[in-house]
């Protein structure tokens, strides 16, 4: 039961509490306080560290709007975020129930009847929501373009030599140049009278997609050239076509280094999304901050804040999330310790 209990944690990243299964198996109590110690004390100590310097420091700093808001502040305004959307869902639960009972009425009496959907502002768990739907969209386009032409780089060292002088030349390119690119040719080419999406929204995945890839692409061509030559002769001895060269052989073989680059990729994604939304205005935790620097009011700063902190715990948790899903899939499980 131990030993299930702790691969189970293993797989889905939660390492951390394995010294706490450990400790309540009666296994060797001093190693697991050490390491519980090492792997929670520490970073909770640090953490309060952190608290009461920032609280203390906050104090003495005045911008033009009023001091730097200190952790009370912060975490005054996530409650009143919170608050504001328990308030929008009720007013929006309301309005489906105002409009049932009107749309039972239009029916009796014979008239047609329109659907109308709720037009109220969207809350900070929304904004939330349609950050994490776009960037999932952008690096899902850029995973599809990447991991095919990564195998290719890999598999064709001539290939690979045409490829990677536009590798090294958009690689470093910055999203705050390819969004004005990417919302210029959207504006162009989708023109749709009645678009599923948004063009902010496919303007801001499109340029999550351009920035993002590249670790992906370099990574699998790395790890496809790095295929032990001994596992292709196999391949050749037993006489396997090329996909299924790739799909037995070198995919599974190029795993590891494959997977570290969608992790690079995502949180390279996650960190360009908030620029790309400031200024597509797409509405998400970018144009959320956008918008609270923009009102100026004393609140400013904390909601900016807290927009920061959620910014960074979602980055963490879509890291760890990558780590678990390379636990699950791949065979090496050391490469996905960190």
């Amino acid at each position: 039961m131990k030993d299930k209990t702790i691969n189970i944690l293993e797989k889905l990243g939660l390492s951390i509490l394995v010294p706490i299964v450990r400790l309540v198996a009666g296994e060797d109590r001093g190693a697991q306080v050490d390491e519980l110690f090492r792997t929670v004390g520490i970073p909770v100590f640090a953490i309060g560290v952190f608290l009461l310097m920032w609280s203390v420091l906050a104090t003495s700093i005045e911008t033009s709007i009023g001091s730097v808001p200190g952790p009370g502040e912060v975490w005054q305004e996530w409650t009143n975020l919170v608050e504001d959307h328990r308030a929008e869902r009720e007013k929006e639960a309301a309005f489906y129930v105002r409009m049932e009972k009107l749309k039972v009425k239009y029916e009796e009496q014979g008239r047609p009847w329109k659907v109308r959907r709720y037009s109220g502002k969207p809350t900070f768990f929304d904004q939330i929501w349609t950050s994490l739907f776009t960037v999932f969209a952008g690096f899902l386009v850029a995973s599809v373009i990447a991991v095919p032409v990564g195998i290719l780089c890999g598999l064709s060292p001539r290939f690979y030599a045409a490829v990677n002088p536009l590798i090294q030349v958009f690689k470093p390119v910055s999203p705050l140049a390819w969004l004005p690119i990417v919302m210029i040719l959207v504006s162009a080419l989708y023109t749709a009278k009645d678009p599923y999406f948004e063009k902010s929204f496919v303007s801001s995945a499109i340029t999550v997609a351009l920035c993002s890839l590249w670790p992906t692409l370099v990574n699998t061509a790395l790890g496809v050239a790095s295929v032990d030559k001994d596992h292709m002769n196999v391949a050749r001895v037993l006489r396997l076509g090329p996909l299924e060269q790739v799909f037995t052989i070198i995919i599974p073989s190029a795993l590891p280094l494959i997977f570290t680059g969608l992790r690079l990729s995502l949180g390279v994604g996650w960190m360009v999304l908030i620029a790309a939304e400031m200024l597509a205005q797409n509405p998400g935790l970018g144009k959320f901050v956008w918008d609270m620097f923009q009102n100026g009011s004393s609140q400013t700063l904390s909601q900016i804040m807290v927009a920061v902190f959620t910014i960074g715990i979602i980055g963490f948790i879509l890291d760890r999330l990558m780590i678990a899903l390379q636990r699950w899939v791949s065979f090496d499980k050391q490469s996905a310790a960190y």
